[in-house]
């Protein structure tokens, strides 16, 4: 297995973050990064552990199309969520597994740390779609952070 880790500091309290990252995911992606993620839709479960997401991505990413992936780990006093790719996606292009994962913590009450990882097995080369991941979930963390600030909430994504 391999791992790629990655780090920020959001401008958002952990309760919106979380929200967006964990609650609310199906219905924030599409409107906050609709240039990456043009559906989001659960096809199993209740948004809990276990829930199996289809995510349908625009035309900005180039070698996905449509993924299906599983919450495989969720823990809400931790401020957890590991998603694994299950189709499609990234299995489609060497990858043997695929799973990301995010861990929130209170900075203040107005900013949250994320550390994020990948953790990957793949039979090709070396390859940037682990790098790619990263860069796309910081965007979105950044992409809600200027939409909260903006806003005031996620409430007004309609």
């Amino acid at each position: 297995m391999k791992e790629l880790k990655a780090q920020a500091k959001v401008g958002v309290g952990i309760k919106i973050l979380w929200g967006a990252l964990a609650k609310d995911i199906c219905f924030a992606l599409p409107r906050i990064i609709p240039n990456l993620v043009k559906e989001a839709q659960i096809l199993e479960g209740d948004g809990g552990l276990g829930t199996v997401f289809l995510f349908k991505f625009a035309s900005d990413v180039k070698k996905i199309a449509v993924q299906k992936e599983k919450i495989v780990e969720l823990d809400e006093s931790l401020h957890l969520i590991a998603l694994q790719v299950m189709e499609g996606g990234h299995l489609n292009h060497g990858f043997t597994s695929y799973k990301t994962s995010f861990q929130l913590t209170a900075f203040t009450d107005s900013e949250t740390l994320v550390d994020m990882k990948v953790v990957y097995e793949t039979e090709a080369e070396e390859t940037l779609m682990p790098q790619e991941t990263t860069n796309s979930a910081l965007a979105f963390l950044k992409c809600v952070e200027t939409y909260v600030l903006k806003e005031g909430s996620l409430t007004n994504l309609d």
